[in-house]
């Protein structure tokens, strides 16, 4: 009996069931084999109303959607290109760049594809780029800015490090701080295979014009003093994280519905509903796994699991490059919310007993989960790009393979050279 009910539960998760209800039934079968009152599931449940950083979440997540809906990405398009447009492989630089900012602040590599999507593919096949190269390009970099901040992956991983009571602090600052430099050289690394990639094109950058990039500032002056107001404020000390996204999304709601008109009052309740279907996915999930966690943590699964790892592995390098493996493979099945909820609170005690530092985990865990958004299987960008494009399948795993492999080797940078995460970490 005690093998057959996580047996059946196994199955259910197979077989598509809800992953909330899986990881809540876990939990509750745990807490019921330690003889533990179930009551103790509410109580573990509740806790989620505790955390006061967790309102960031659906208030940056409103704030990306507002974005995505009004003509921000027309305007970021128009900026970048006017920035950065006029260097090599300029237009291709111009999507990274823009896909990345604007997947941080929506936090959803998917809008970021069918936001930018129709703008960007169109554009660099006019400008003579293969059509391979503009499907992998844009279907790629839907996730690159997953290591920016206010990126939703950093702040819920921040959320589920600090109710595990480590020892070593893991402030959200702190994480928004470790992913800019390996989010840049994520950056840098597929602007030279773009750059490289445009050699033989003649139209792939234009002059830079500065009555464009006037005219492209003036046309962003409402957009343009975001990203400052908010990161400035958190590392100036002005404001909590929290208090950084009521302020985004209070600015992106008049500026959007009230100055720009671009989202009506009539549209405002269905960017609400569509945003807020994403977060009770999250908190929904993150709620019972906070249950689940703790069951773990009083059972010592981890140490467990440490002992049976420790007597296999002794050294830190080989530890890290079996959890680069096992994040590749779980990146593959698993999207990244679901990821961070479920798994950290396994690895990331184990990691610390090897020595490494819980922030450089959340960065190293994040690179290589957001790999497996354009990985087969279950790569989400995969298949938005496919219905996004009218394109099979198959033709985006081909498309996005070159892409793939550049972005591992920086994974791989990233995992066995802590000193690029931790470098700005007090």
């Amino acid at each position: 009996m005690s093998m057959l009910i996580p047996l059946l539960l196994l199955l259910l998760a197979i077989a598509g069931a809800p992953l909330f209800a899986v990881i809540a039934a876990s939990a509750l079968w745990g807490f019921y084999q330690t003889d533990v009152d179930l009551m103790v599931m509410a109580v573990e449940i509740y806790r989620i109303t505790e955390m006061p950083v967790l309102i960031a979440i659906p208030l940056f997540t409103f704030a990306g959607y507002l974005l995505g809906e009004s003509k921000a990405p027309q305007r970021l398009v128009r900026i970048t290109d006017a920035l950065l447009g006029w260097l090599p492989g300029g237009l291709a630089i111009v999507a990274l760049v823009a896909c990345a900012l604007f997947t941080a602040f929506t936090g959803a590599s998917g809008v970021t594809i069918v936001a930018l999507g129709a703008l960007l593919v169109p554009a660099l096949q006019r400008a003579g780029y293969k059509e391979s190269f503009n499907l992998g390009l844009v279907t790629t970099s839907g996730s690159l800015g997953l290591l920016f901040a206010p990126s939703l992956p950093l702040i819920l991983y921040g959320v589920v490090a600090q109710q595990m009571s480590l020892g070593v602090p893991v402030s959200i600052d702190d994480l928004f701080l470790a992913g800019l430099l390996p989010g840049a050289l994520m950056l840098v690394a597929l602007a030279l295979y773009s750059a490289w990639q445009s050699r033989h094109i003649e139209r792939d950058h234009h002059p830079f014009d500065r009555q464009e990039a006037w005219a492209a500032i003036k046309d962003s002056a409402w957009e343009i003093p975001l990203p400052f107001v908010v990161l400035g404020g958190i590392y100036g000390g002005f404001f909590a994280v929290s208090e950084a996204a009521a302020l985004t999304a209070f600015y992106v709601l008049i500026v959007s519905v009230v100055i720009r008109r671009e989202i009506s009052l009539f549209k405002l309740p269905v960017v609400m509903r569509d945003s807020m279907k994403l977060v009770g996915a999250i908190m929904l999930i993150l709620a019972v796994s906070l249950a689940s966690t703790n069951y773990m943590i009083d059972a010592g699964i981890p140490e467990k699991i440490f002992d049976f790892i420790q007597g296999h592995v002794s050294s830190p390098v080989t530890f890290l490059l079996l959890l680069f493996l096992f994040l590749l493979v779980l990146g593959m099945m698993l999207d990244i919310f679901s990821a961070i909820v479920i798994m950290i609170p396994i690895i990331l005690p184990i990691a610390m007993q090897y020595g490494i530092h819980p922030v450089h985990l959340g960065i190293l865990f994040l690179a290589n989960m957001q790999l497996g958004y354009f990985t087969p299987p279950v790569g989400m960008n995969l298949f938005i790009a496919s219905f996004r494009f009218n394109k099979p399948v198959v033709e985006l795993y081909k498309a996005t393979l070159p892409f793939f492999f550049i972005l591992l080797i920086t994974v791989l940078i990233i995992t066995f050279w802590p000193a690029l995460s931790l470098v700005f970490i007090r």
